[in-house]
């Protein structure tokens, strides 16, 4: 397994506030899996408060040739970016 950990803008949509589709690197994934929500707790254990905001989301993207990929999408204030892709 190989894991890409280099942050990289990434178009995201949402239905019923989860993700649904995305866009990334010019490829277009549909989210296959329940998505699991990643927490401030959870990406950023230096937070000392008892928070669980959602900050974003593990998930399996697959293309519309079967590939899929697992990503993890935070959101931030410039929008979606992907902060890992595992194959």
């Amino acid at each position: 397994m190989s894991v890409l950990t280099v942050p990289a803008e990434v178009a995201v949509w949402l239905v019923n506030g989860m993700p649904a589709r995305l866009v990334w690197d010019g490829v277009r994934y549909r989210v296959t899996d329940t998505p699991t929500p990643l927490t401030e707790d959870e990406w950023c254990p230096a937070l000392t408060h008892a928070a669980r905001r959602i900050v974003g989301w593990r998930l399996q993207g697959t293309t519309a040739g079967g590939q899929s990929l697992m990503f993890d999408l935070v959101e931030g204030d410039r929008g979606w970016s992907v902060v890992r892709v595992y194959d």
